[in-house]
């Protein structure tokens, strides 16, 4: 007799890997599905077996099931491209950030002002840890603002983000190593010839799954995400500061009240353009538009202790927020 397994109907297990990363997806689902008026299906427990032999076959980067639409990948290329100032012919270096759907493996890169970020970057990770890293509140403003979370991966560990990784590698060689001969003039020069490669990149079919990142992306990942905010995020810049004795804060060279109930406290100060915010513990403080005058005072009257509130102090300017430039330092206000 012919052993069954000879003439078995096996399933296409790179059809099943990749639908694994639908949402609710199971293998036991696949396998009925498989199975359903198929006289010569595997059985279950031989269908699963079969399956992670064939996901052990699959690059380390494609092996990992990631949820369509849960996570992306973020890391900087090792590489470098070179601009060319055309007035002065100064070279300044660019780095190639690259970026990777865990779902569909679609990799989006583009060219940025030179910055070179460790896995637990200190302009994004204010306390670097390996377990339990805190994101500084820039970062965790941005997150917040586009509805997702920032989970820092461990140092040294390239296993934690295989799928960037691997999309690193192929930005170095499918990207900057065929650029290496180009000469750019601009960083939207550059972004455009990374775009065009980006392209074939993308489309270029896998080679044990099927379809190619594009197609990927289309299926997996693109249905289940979410449609960016109306409005785009901006950048906010935090400093810690400590209330004078004339209730107020420096941030850069230009003072600005807060209630005198909290002269000597620690605050923390954040500004988004032409607004500046002052919290303490968290509750919001103080607002005042942001001012370029290096050693003005804006200044709040309600801030001021009663006896302090001498309009002759004052020059009103936008509502109650008051302007004075007649005090010489910090430490004049008695």
């Amino acid at each position: 007799a012919v052993p069954r397994a000879s003439y078995q109907l096996a399933p296409d297990f790179g059809v099943v890997h990749q639908e694994l990363k639908r949402a609710g997806v199971t293998l036991m689902l696949l396998w009925e599905e498989y199975a359903q008026g198929n006289a010569l299906a595997y059985k279950y427990t031989s269908f699963c077996v079969k399956y992670r032999e064939f996901a052990k076959r699959q690059q380390r980067s494609m092996r990992q099931i990631h949820v369509a639409g849960e996570k992306l990948f973020v890391d900087y290329a090792g590489g470098s491209a070179p601009i060319v100032d055309a007035a002065t012919g100064e070279i300044s270096q660019a780095q190639i950030f690259a970026a990777t759907l865990g779902a569909s493996g679609y990799t989006p890169a583009c060219a940025t002002p030179r910055l070179i970020i460790p896995d637990q970057t200190r302009s994004l990770i204010k306390q670097p840890d390996r377990y339990d890293p805190e994101n500084n509140r820039t970062y965790e403003e941005f997150t917040k603002h586009y509805g997702t979370v920032a989970l820092a991966a461990r140092p040294r560990s390239p296993k934690d983000k295989p799928k960037v990784e691997g999309s690193v590698l192929l930005v170095q060689r499918w990207i900057l190593a065929r650029l290496r001969n180009r000469r750019f003039f601009s960083l939207a020069e550059l972004n455009r010839a990374i775009a065009e490669l980006l392209a074939d990149l993308n489309n270029r079919p896998f080679k044990k799954l099927p379809g190619c990142r594009r197609s990927a992306f289309e299926l997996l990942d693109k249905p289940v995400l979410r449609p960016l905010p109306a409005a785009r995020y901006v950048v906010s810049r935090w400093k810690a500061a400590k209330v004078n004795i004339d209730c107020h804060v420096e941030f850069e060279a230009h003072y600005y009240s807060v209630p005198h109930r909290l002269v000597g406290a620690k605050i923390d100060v954040r500004t988004t353009g032409a607004l500046l915010e002052c919290f303490a513990s968290n509750p919001r403080v103080a607002a005042h538009a942001a001012s370029a005058m290096r050693g003005g005072f804006t200044t709040d009257p309600d801030h001021m202790p009663a006896s302090h509130r001498q309009p002759s102090l004052f020059v009103a300017e936008h509502g109650p927020t008051v302007l004075h430039e007649n005090l010489r330092g910090p430490d004049s206000f008695h």
